[in-house]
């Protein structure tokens, strides 16, 4: 589900950015008492994500106008594919909310289901396998919640939402506890029994070190097919494993036959191509 309470802020803020003082250009163009119908059209395949979001716009535009809301009419709901020429959204109601609102509906809509479509092709590109596709911290600043949720309508699953929610210590965090010995060991002593203790390995050798000091997960970084596999059979009912660094599209179907539990992918909302969408007044 979205927390729409923490979509609202997102939302205020975004107009407030886009409006300023107010739409001029509708203001000189459109008279007040005109209505419109419009649609949300796909102009490509992908998976549609934000029509809540979406709709949330065009409701708080109404409020800036002090006109009635518009009626929104999804079409395509969230975690559905949609086909090039296919309408994602029917919008009917005052002209000038309607093109108020376009561009900052169209930005969250767009961006998401273009995180959504991306993640759908790489889900697909693993079913055959075990392994999960998932997000990572990698995201836009103050969208994360957006881009998360994004993640999950295409089918992939969350990692940890911050740093407050998992231990990950990472290679730079044994560098600065002084071993991936100290690092653990510290971290098993200090956190909550609820959580768990993840620890990037870059080496073989790194991965048989966070067994034996017993870890819930390992992260294996940047490792070649072969290297997985290994690390793979070493760690077998012992601690899950998540490979991370450089998956693409092109190589992710041979790290998920390698038999990892987890792939994390940065690309699905650190470069993410928006799909592609447009509002049409009819």
């Amino acid at each position: 589900m979205l927390n729409l309470v923490a979509v609202k802020g997102i939302v205020t803020r975004a107009l407030a950015e886009d409006i300023g003082s107010g739409d001029i250009t509708t203001a000189l163009t459109v008279p007040a008492s005109s209505t419109s119908r419009a649609h949300i059209v796909a102009r490509e395949a992908g998976v549609i994500a934000g029509m809540p979001v979406a709709e949330m716009v065009f409701r708080q535009v109404a409020k800036v106008y002090g006109s009635e809301k518009p009626e929104f009419h999804i079409r395509a709901f969230d975690g559905c594919p949609i086909s090039a020429g296919q309408v994602a959204a029917e919008i009917v109601g005052p002209t000038a909310v309607i093109l108020t609102a376009e561009r900052t509906a169209l930005n969250f809509l767009q961006r998401m289901s273009g995180i959504a479509a991306k993640t759908a092709r790489m889900v697909d590109l693993v079913k055959h396998t075990s392994a999960k596709i998932i997000d990572t911290r990698k995201t836009t600043s103050g969208l994360r919640i957006l881009e998360k949720y994004a993640v999950r309508m295409g089918g992939g699953q969350n990692h940890r939402f911050g740093l407050y929610d998992a231990v990950l210590i990472k290679d730079n965090h044994i560098k600065a506890a002084g071993g991936i010995e100290q690092a653990i060991e510290a971290a098993k002593a200090g956190a909550p029994h609820a959580v768990q203790i993840e620890v990037e390995a870059d080496t073989i050798e790194q991965v048989r070190e966070a067994l034996e000091l017993g870890v819930d997960m390992i992260l294996l970084d940047n490792m070649t097919p072969a290297t997985l596999r290994e690390a793979v059979a070493l760690c077998k009912g012992r601690a899950l494993t998540e490979a991370s660094g450089g998956i693409t599209e092109e190589n992710v179907r041979e790290v998920a036959e390698t038999g990892v539990d987890l792939i994390s992918v940065g690309a699905l909302t650190h470069s993410v191509k928006a799909l592609d969408l447009s509002l049409e007044i009819l």
